[in-house]
């Protein structure tokens, strides 16, 4: 692809795999992105990847800064979500032809992601019909782009950073996702996301109470606060005495990354 460099050409290998993830993750059915390359009129965005897409019109479009959402994102290098987008009087409607023509998409939010403070890319997640985006599919579909922002200043540098230095406030967010999301399904697949990025670290030697490991157990198979209380007969204030415990001895700052601890630590077991 003309115009591009290292970062670019790093960012666009990746994009599938991570459109892909971004699905997984949010359960948006449609999820596109693109990279940045320079032209004579600036830094254009330019569509290179899809993923549930109707058809293939949205590929080699090229997103100016300021037009569409995409060049809402270019210009202002922050996350940016629109209801309704035929109607919306937020963005220009320079794309519609594709985007409400060709795919029919109602509501739109586009990511950016960036790389040594300059906008590299940007990932879209969408949908058709009645449904709006909330706030949680728009923040997961910013993990990813972190987590792909750091993978592709990782591939750039001739060392690799140690890998408690991936990402950690990305991270630190969907723990506190798992925290608050009260379906359990949607609970544990995040919680299972949250695992499988987290960095791998070494076991603490650490002796937990009886109680704080039933805690992490609930914890860690993804009930609430209110759901450990319920499960173990306690009140839901000395659960998170019990969790303000357990992190304080295994030395992180969240009940996900305490179970995880736990976990890795072998210490968990059944709850009474």
């Amino acid at each position: 692809m003309d115009g591009t460099g290292a970062p670019e050409a790093a960012l666009d290998r990746m994009l599938p795999e991570r459109l892909q993830r971004l699905r997984r993750v949010t359960g948006l059915p449609i999820a596109f992105g693109g990279v940045t390359r320079a032209a004579a009129a600036g830094r254009p965005l330019v569509l290179t990847r899809l993923a549930g897409t109707a058809g293939t019109g949205l590929r080699g479009l090229s997103v100016l800064p300021g037009l569409g959402l995409g060049g809402r994102v270019l210009a202002s290098a922050a996350a940016q979500r629109v209801q309704h987008y035929a109607s919306t009087t937020r963005i220009t409607h320079d794309f519609d032809d594709v985007v409400v023509g060709e795919e029919r998409l109602t509501s739109v939010a586009a990511v950016p992601v960036v790389v040594r403070g300059r906008v590299l890319g940007v990932l879209y997640g969408a949908v058709r019909g009645e449904q709006e985006l909330g706030d949680r599919a728009v923040r997961l579909a910013g993990i990813v782009a972190d987590q792909l922002a750091q993978d592709v200043e990782d591939s750039l540098s001739p060392a690799p950073p140690a890998p408690l230095d991936r990402a950690p406030a990305a991270l630190e967010d969907l723990a506190r996702l798992v925290a608050e999301t009260s379906d359990p399904a949607l609970r544990e697949r995040l919680a299972g996301i949250h695992r499988a990025l987290a960095p791998a670290s070494p076991a603490p030697d650490v002796a937990l109470a009886p109680r704080e490991v039933d805690v992490l157990v609930l914890v860690a198979g993804g009930a609430t606060n209110a759901e450990v209380a319920a499960r173990l007969g306690l009140g839901e204030e000395t659960v998170k005495a019990y969790l303000r415990s357990a992190m304080r001895k295994l030395g992180v700052r969240n009940r996900t990354a305490a179970a995880d601890a736990a976990r890795r630590a072998g210490v968990l077991r059944g709850p009474a």
